[in-house]
């Protein structure tokens, strides 16, 4: 098979990347189209993945507007130099079109029900699309369901295995108690009707939890002035490892909550849509009691505090994780497929 990949997002680099290994080490050819994004391709790289970036996202709406129009034309060029079987992407116009005009087949990865307007843009050109059984759209008969959270794809045990080493290299004793904080800037397309913590409310969560541990804070844009905690100290490619030892994730992103609490770390994710149910992720990780949801960063401040002074919280988190990982298949496993069927159902 010749498959291709689009990653424009550090998450998408977690999703595809067992699937990418996979694949090249079975001997067939691969390719990976990349984009310039906070730390997408410093992971490409870190993991070893091959890549071309074919655009850098824009600082304002006129420069993203600029940069998915250029995108579009490159992916399309660089998808005819290829000549891909398959083409596998997030939600992505730039992908979807350009297997559509090449004769590739396109699988869409989503488990995201809000981005429903970008699905509706790429509807017509899909050919499969690749999402949760939970996830409530349904695209009749394109649509392949897995049984899992799309996270397990790098973060089932058979797929990942935290590492106490990796963040001694980083003079971090996971033995000692310790809370991570992730703030997200609510600058993309789908983060614009949500509100996350308030500047105030990141600096009384992170000056109280410091009182019981190191805080370790990982944020998008600016932190408040003398916040209490430290930048995240180990890289990107490392996050992982630091979030299966922490004490408690607190933060209003959607990813890491999920990770978090797919390794068995205490969660909150609190934004103002947090209790909305908006993503089936969240009530399929409610379902086993993984994530605290919460709409209020007061609420969510006291129940930080809770979680941070309960010396059994970790426990009744990894039993909790455990009777979810008893119930999901592997889900790269699933991808690859559904991959599979896609190259010998050919494009359009």
């Amino acid at each position: 098979m010749r498959v291709q990949f689009d990653v424009t997002h550090p998450a998408h680099v977690h999703l595809f990347k067992n699937a990418i290994r996979t694949l090249a080490a079975d001997g067939h050819s691969v390719a990976v189209a990349a984009r310039e994004k906070e730390v997408t391709t410093a992971l490409l790289e870190a993991y070893g993945i091959d890549h071309t970036v074919l655009s850098s996202k824009g600082r304002s709406i006129a420069a993203l507007v600029a940069e998915w129009s250029l995108r579009e034309l490159r992916t399309i060029s660089y998808t005819r130099a290829f000549d891909p079987d398959v083409i596998v992407s997030r939600a992505l116009p730039s992908a979807v079109h350009a297997a559509a005009l090449t004769g590739a087949s396109s699988v869409v990865c989503t488990d995201t029900e809000y981005a429903r307007g970008i699905a509706t843009l790429i509807g017509p050109f899909v050919d499969y699309w690749w999402t949760p059984a939970w996830f409530t759209g349904d695209y009749g008969d394109r649509q392949r369901v897995h049984e899992g959270v799309d996270e397990l794809a790098y973060l089932h045990p058979d797929r990942f295995s935290p590492d106490p080493d990796r963040l001694r290299e980083y003079d971090i004793d996971p033995a000692e108690r310790y809370f991570v904080l992730r703030f997200v800037s609510m600058g993309a397309h789908h983060d614009r009707s949500r509100a996350g913590f308030s500047p105030a409310g990141k600096r009384r969560l992170a000056e109280a939890l410091s009182a019981h541990g190191t805080v370790y804070i990982s944020a998008e844009g600016s932190l408040p002035d003398g916040i209490a905690g430290e930048p995240v100290p180990v890289e990107p490619a490392d996050i992982h490892h630091l979030l299966a030892f922490a004490d408690l994730l607190v933060g209003d992103s959607e990813t890491m909550a999920t990770e978090a609490a797919l390794l068995g770390t205490p969660t909150i994710r609190a934004n103002s849509h947090a209790t909305d149910e908006a993503l089936g992720v969240f009530v399929r990780l409610d379902d086993y009691g993984l994530v605290d949801s919460i709409s209020d960063e007061t609420t969510a401040h006291e129940r930080a505090i809770e979680l941070a002074t309960d010396p059994a919280a970790g426990d009744r988190w990894d039993q909790r994780r455990a009777a979810l990982l008893e119930s999901t298949p592997d889900v790269t496993g699933h991808l690859l497929g559904v991959i599979e069927e896609a190259a010998d159902g050919g494009g359009r």
